[in-house]
């Protein structure tokens, strides 16, 4: 998937002192997340579905 063109948001529970930083892109059906630290890494592609599974369960973890 091509993410070039991606408007990348900040996550708001981020903090601009370099600390843990994650952004948020939608493309499509797919949410793309990445570092902020390090935009050129790796992505994490899932559908919206999949990602409001992940929070919940990181909620309850």
């Amino acid at each position: 998937m091509d993410l070039s063109t991606a408007a990348w948001r900040k996550s708001s529970r981020s903090s601009n002192n370099g600390g843990n930083c994650v952004e948020l892109a939608r493309i499509d059906d797919t949410v793309a997340i990445r570092d902020s630290k390090d935009p050129d890494g790796p992505k994490l592609l899932l559908t919206p579905q999949s990602l409001r599974d992940l929070t919940q369960d990181l909620k309850n973890a």
